[in-house]
């Protein structure tokens, strides 16, 4: 049976909701409609223009449609007045492939063609900062081994706490929040489910943080490395695959082969997919990084697997899942799935070996792993080009990535016209 989101608002007692989608470039895009014309939006969308945001479009292309997912609906905690709305991209009568809710749509299909369903859980970090966003918001958090810190996440009480009971209230059953690694930074953990879901909540999840922070005058930052002597922010997501009520994944005392298999189509592409999963200039200065103030960056270097050693981009810490430490806070909360599940049916389908788990520290005895394991790339271009020459994700999403590089080699482009303050200072006398 059909949501009808006009009854769901009278019953709700809501005014107007947020058609919101996410686009290439992990933006979230929204418009404010009154309840009293929800029942024609539901039917043909809400009209955007595709090319005044990170979408593969021009200014001559006709309007743009958000068709909003009825299943997806969350009225705001801290405004119950509104409705946020997930919704998927239409043009002339069809989907629009080249935008990310519909690319992990399809990937979900296909997964689905094969018996499975994907379930993820994921671990997005943040820093409170100032409204400038220049510096932490708490003087006071300074220690050098920072994580866990009870003082400085109890003087955080206010704001971690509206974000926990609005995730309590909304059904998602948080169970934990932390202080971690960097100062000023936070961690807020919920029960994974569904990938489609955990992604809507995701997208939410980023806006609902970044709200409650402004209404306490601060500022909230997925940014992956707003603070150069600090860990960065990461998003690590955790993965299994289901058949029906049963954990593919779930070996008992070992991840099945099919799991392995899955693991190996993950560091097969793992390069490739730094450029979605990894997404901006910035981004570079997370991963392959010097040691922070707390002693390591708990970010990857290199295409590795492992059991329980966070020093590595695959993590296995029980055998019914495995953890991508790959991403980061800049990751599209629909295109990391999307991802990670394209290249995982492809191990699958091709029975990829993901070879022997390593278990040396990653950041002082990377040198000592058997066969010479893949780095990460460098910067944002290496990772371009790198998806660029991805057969196996360009086939995948075939609308997606060339549109996401078209989009992408144009921001590197401006970025790598910059001259910066560096380049002055050590080369002016040169």
């Amino acid at each position: 049976m059909s949501i009808d989101l006009a009854a769901v608002a009278a019953d709700k007692g809501i005014t107007y909701f947020l058609i919101s989608y996410t686009d290439l470039f992990g933006a979230q895009r929204a418009k404010l409609v009154p309840a009293a014309a929800i029942a024609g939006m539901q039917k043909n969308g809400a009209g955007f223009a595709g090319f005044a945001t990170w979408l593969d479009m021009t200014p001559a292309d006709p309007d743009l449609f958000a068709i909003p997912d009825p299943a997806s609906l969350i009225q705001l905690p801290w405004k119950p007045q509104v409705g946020w709305l997930a919704a998927d991209l239409w043009m002339g009568g069809a989907p629009v492939l080249a935008s990310p809710r519909l690319a992990l749509k399809a990937q979900i299909a296909k997964a689905a063609a094969l018996g499975y369903t994907l379930k993820t859980g994921v671990e997005c970090e943040f820093f409170l900062t100032t409204p400038d966003g220049l510096a932490i918001s708490d003087a006071a958090d300074i220690q050098a081994k920072p994580c866990y810190d009870e003082q400085a996440l109890m003087r955080r009480y206010d704001i971690i706490t509206e974000i926990c009971d609005a995730m309590l209230s909304l059904g998602w059953a948080p169970y934990q929040n932390d202080h971690e690694d960097a100062n000023g930074q936070f961690e807020m953990n919920w029960t994974y489910d569904e990938a489609l879901l955990t992604a809507d909540r995701m997208a939410f999840f980023k806006f609902m943080v970044k709200s409650v922070a402004e209404k306490h005058g601060l500022r909230a930052t997925f940014m992956p490395k707003p603070f150069a002597n600090l860990t960065g922010n990461g998003c690590h997501i955790h993965l299994s695959l289901w058949q029906g009520a049963t954990n593919a994944f779930d070996g008992g005392a070992d991840i099945t082969d099919l799991a392995k298999n899955f693991i190996g189509g993950v560091l097969s592409s793992a390069p490739a997919m730094a450029a979605i999963t990894n997404p901006t200039v910035n981004s570079y200065k997370r991963i392959n990084a010097p040691r922070t103030v707390s002693g390591a960056t708990w970010s990857p270097n290199s295409v590795t697997w492992t059991d329980n050693n966070r020093t590595h981009m695959i993590r296995v810490p029980e055998p019914d899942r495995f953890e991508l430490r790959l991403a980061d806070g800049a990751a599209n909360p629909y295109l990391l799935p999307a991802l990670a599940l394209a290249a995982g049916l492809d191990g699958m389908a091709r029975r990829l070996d993901p070879g022997p788990r390593q278990t040396n520290n990653m950041y002082t005895e990377g040198h000592l792993v058997v066969g010479t394991p893949p780095k990460l790339p460098l910067n944002l271009l290496d990772a371009l080009r790198a998806l660029e020459a991805s057969e196996v994700l360009t086939a995948a999403m075939p609308e997606l990535v060339p549109a996401y590089l078209k989009l992408k080699h144009g921001e590197w482009n401006d970025y790598a016209r910059h001259l910066t303050q560096w380049e002055r200072d050590t080369t002016l006398d040169c």
